[in-house]
C-alpha cells in the first residue's frame, strides 16, 4: 500500500497549509508554496485541505503505484504521463497497481502538486506535515524524496468494481469557480506596508511602475528580486518582527525580498508592502528570469478578494459531495 519512487525529480517534498503556532519558538511556517493548487488538489480527491500533498518543483519524479487509488494534480503543467500517456490537470482519476506516473517538459509553471484520496501516511510534527528542509523537520524523514523510498498511502482503493468507478469519476462535469482559476493579471496585487511612507516618493513610485527580475539566488525562503532599488527617505536600524508570506522587505542595498513559505520567523528590514494572498500562488509558480510586475490595492479589497475564493472552495467541495461518497464507500 505504497508509493515508490523510481526518480526522485529536482525537489519534490510532502506539504501541508503549514506549521503554524510555532514561530515565537523560531520554528518556520513551511507549508505549500501555492496554496491554492494545494487545495485545489485535495478537494478534487475528497481531502481535508490540510491533508499534505506531494510539491514538485519544475522536473517531476517518477513514482509506481503498488495499489489503486484515486489521485489529483493541479498546477504547473509538467508535462504529466500515466504509463506514457497525458494525464489530465484538475480532475480525479484512479491509478491502478504497477501504474507509473512520470514527468516530461515544463509547460508553464513551476510548482504541481499530486494529492491521493486519504492521504500519504506521514507522521506529524509540531501538529504539520510540511517538509522544511532547513530543520530536517516534517514531510517524509524531513527530507526530499530520494530513489527508492516507499511512500505508504492512508487509504488505497480495494480492486472491487474499480474500472465502474473509474468512469463515475471521468463522467463528472468538473465547473472550477471562477475564483479559482489561475490568475489572468498583469500585476501581482500588493498592500502598502507599514513603512510606505518611509521610503522616497521615486521608490514608491518605481515599485508600482517599472518590472523586478526574479534573481537565480530566490527559492522557497524567499524570492530576491533585481531592479530599481527601494530607497528609505531617512534610513534607519529597525526593531526584529515576526514575518508573513508575500512580506516585501528591503535591505539596504535597496533590492526587495519577497517572504516566502520557508521565510524565517523574524525579520528587521523595512518592509514596504505585503503581497496580497489571492496573487502568492500565482507568485509561487514563477521562477528565476520571470518578471514580476506590481500593483496596489486596499487592504479591504484584499480581504474581499480572499473570500470569494475560500467561497469558492466551500461551493466546490460541495458540488462534489456525490464524488466524496463514491470514494468511501468504495
Amino acid at each position: 500500500m505504497s508509493v515508490i519512487v523510481l526518480k526522485p525529480g529536482m525537489l519534490s517534498t510532502f506539504q501541508d497549509l503549514g506549521r503554524f503556532g510555532q514561530q515565537h519558538l523560531g520554528v518556520s511556517v513551511a507549508g505549500a508554496m501555492d496554496q491554492r493548487a494545494h487545495r485545489l488538489a485535495n478537494v478534487l480527491v475528497g481531502n481535508a485541505p490540510n491533508i499534505a500533498t506531494l510539491e514538485i518543483t519544475l522536473t517531476g519524479p517518477t513514482l509506481r503505484f503498488t495499489k489503486p487509488c484515486c489521485i489529483a494534480l493541479c498546477g504547473a503543467d509538467l508535462s504529466a504521463a500515466l504509463n506514457g500517456q497525458p494525464l489530465a490537470l484538475n480532475r480525479p482519476l484512479i491509478v491502478r497497481a504497477k501504474d507509473e506516473l512520470s514527468f516530461g517538459a515544463r509547460q508553464y509553471g513551476t510548482r504541481s502538486y499530486l494529492a491521493v484520496h486519504g492521504g500519504f501516511a506521514l507522521t506529524p510534527v509540531l501538529g504539520s506535515t510540511s517538509t522544511y528542509l532547513r530543520s530536517a523537520m516534517g514531510g517524509w524523514q524531513g527530507r526530499a524524496l530520494r530513489r527508492d523510498d516507499e511512500i505508504p498511502l492512508v487509504q488505497p482503493l480495494k480492486n472491487k468494481a474499480l474500472e465502474e468507478l473509474a468512469m463515475d469519476l471521468w463522467a463528472l462535469k468538473i465547473y472550477l469557480p471562477s475564483a479559482l482559476a489561475e490568475s489572468r493579471q498583469p500585476h501581482v496585487r500588493l498592500i502598502k506596508g507599514q513603512q510606505w511612507e518611509e521610503f522616497t516618493p521615486e521608490s514608491c513610485a518605481a515599485l508600482l511602475t517599472e518590472p523586478y527580475r526574479i534573481s537565480p539566488d530566490s527559492e522557497r525562503m524567499g524570492y530576491r528580486l533585481q531592479g530599481a532599488p527601494l530607497l528609505m527617505s531617512t534610513p534607519r536600524q529597525m526593531i526584529s518582527e515576526g514575518t508573513t508570506f508575500g512580506t516585501i522587505q528591503v535591505p539596504a542595498g535597496g533590492q526587495p525580498i519577497i517572504l516566502m513559505a520557508d521565510r524565517q520567523t523574524t525579520g528587521g528590514y523595512p518592509k514596504i508592502a505585503y503581497v496580497a494572498s489571492i496573487d502568492l500562488p500565482r507568485l509561487a509558480q514563477m521562477g528565476p528570469g520571470d518578471m514580476v510586475s506590481f500593483k496596489a490595492i486596499s487592504l479591504e479589497q484584499a480581504q474581499a478578494l480572499e473570500v470569494a475564493r475560500a467561497q469558492a472552495f466551500a461551493t466546490l467541495a460541495q458540488t462534489l459531495q456525490p464524488m466524496r461518497t463514491l470514494l468511501l464507500n468504495h
